[in-house]
């Protein structure tokens, strides 16, 4: 069966000992299709989108997942690339894909890298000053899940084999549908799933 193949891994430019304000005046002068910046402790990462095998891989996830959602019932709303920052914990980030998973949300539940870059800031510790409760990573046909603890007043991230806000989903599904090269037949395959397994119901 064919699959999606993957570009040579690209390196950011990595940027140190700016403020918060010298990196909100660089962003704006950035402010251009093609490149996306994140912020965490004085470090400015740009990084070049690698075009479109990522932004396939993106889409496709986001598809596949949104499939599952509705079938699961959840009353999720996509919030794509939502700027997520604060000043006071010097970080700034945007995820590849971003969910709100129940109304009344006052940020994303759910937060999705697609990984075609090495290096560059630590993206856990960027979303965990966001308080983000669960991040995955998509990397090399392979799916990392983190999700929040906290221990008395500290937060951390515990990887885990699956995941706690989207309960039920079948990975082994998601990521075979994902490598299919044809996007319809991997819609078409990963509902026929969803319809042999009925998913568990998503109330959060």
């Amino acid at each position: 069966m064919p699959t999606l193949t993957k570009p040579k891994n690209q390196t950011p430019f990595l940027f140190q000992r700016l403020t918060w304000q010298e990196f909100k005046t660089v962003e704006q002068l950035l402010d251009r299709p093609g490149y996306r910046l994140s912020f965490l402790d004085g470090i400015l990462e740009i990084r070049q989108m690698p075009g479109e095998p990522h932004e396939t891989v993106k889409e496709r996830l986001g598809a596949l997942l949104e499939l599952y959602l509705l079938a699961a019932g959840f009353d999720f709303t996509p919030t794509g690339s939502t700027t997520l920052e604060s000043e006071g914990e010097s970080v700034k980030r945007e995820a590849d894909k971003s969910y709100k998973l129940a109304p009344g949300r006052s940020r994303p539940d759910l937060a999705i890298e697609v990984v075609f870059t090495s290096g560059g800031i630590n993206k856990l510790e960027a979303y965990k000053r966001l308080k983000i409760s669960e991040v995955w990573f998509w990397e090399d046909g392979v799916l990392a899940i983190y999700h929040l603890r906290r221990e008395g007043n500290q937060l951390h991230y515990e990887r885990i084999a699956q995941s706690e806000e989207v309960p039920g989903i079948n990975l082994e599904a998601l990521l075979d549908c994902i490598k299919m090269a044809n996007h319809v037949d991997a819609i078409k395959t990963f509902q026929r799933s969803l319809q042999l397994a009925p998913p568990v119901v998503g109330l959060i």
